[in-house]
């Protein structure tokens, strides 16, 4: 596989198995409000997109209800207590991320978590990593599959590129079409949320099955 100078990273279902405390978190705030839980692997099919568009896919009617904001509110509050109660790297994950910075490698997360969560968990679990940036507030930078927050990451990296060779890594079809708007090769993993079958249908042509064969 082609070496890199800089890596844009996917967080969740790629650095990070975040998927019991999403669920968790899912299914704290709807009952507390009487609505129909869902399992982990229900959950596990309504990620990728950020955490207000899991929760429309969550809530039976989604913003239709009018305690949907207050749901929401509730996932962000239990999530934000809760998002290291079993969050853990990938096996494999830690030891790839040292060895690429060794190399002399640029490293940077792009995820659509909330902002405040992403810089958390980036913070605890990836010395490495220079450069976490979650869902944006700031005005005319949309999240992904726009490029917009990975043209942030690349522009407090300070790379371009014209002076660097980037590489975008994810597990999704969101991830793919983000590493597309950003005019960058993709790396699909498959360790992630999502299956061979499904990346290969959503245009997914380089995949790893290990993280080691990043290096």
């Amino acid at each position: 596989m082609r070496r890199y100078d800089t890596y844009i990273f996917d967080l969740d279902g790629t650095l990070l198995d975040t998927l019991q405390d999403l669920a968790a978190s899912v299914n704290y705030a709807l009952r507390q409000y009487g609505m129909p839980q869902h399992s982990t692997d229900q959950v596990r099919r309504m990620v990728g997109n950020g955490v207000r568009l899991l929760m429309q896919r969550a809530v039976p009617q989604g913003t239709d209800d009018e305690r949907f904001e207050e749901v929401f509110a509730a996932f962000r509050r239990h999530y934000m207590e809760h998002s290291l109660d079993t969050t853990r790297p990938y096996d494999g994950i830690t030891d790839t991320l040292r060895q690429l910075k060794q190399r002399g490698c640029r490293l940077a997360v792009v995820s659509n978590k909330m902002m405040a969560a992403t810089q958390e968990l980036v913070h605890h679990f990836f010395p490495e990593i220079e450069v976490a940036i979650g869902e944006h507030e700031a005005e005319g930078i949309r999240k992904k599959p726009a490029p917009d927050t990975v043209r942030e990451a690349l522009r407090q990296l300070g790379v371009t590129p014209a002076d660097s060779s980037i590489v975008y890594v994810g597990d999704s079809d969101v991830d793919i079409e983000t590493a597309r708007n950003s005019g960058l090769p993709c790396i699909s993993v498959l360790w992630g949320f999502r299956d061979r079958d499904f990346l290969v249908a959503h245009g997914a042509d380089t995949l790893v099955n290990t993280p080691g064969e990043l290096l």
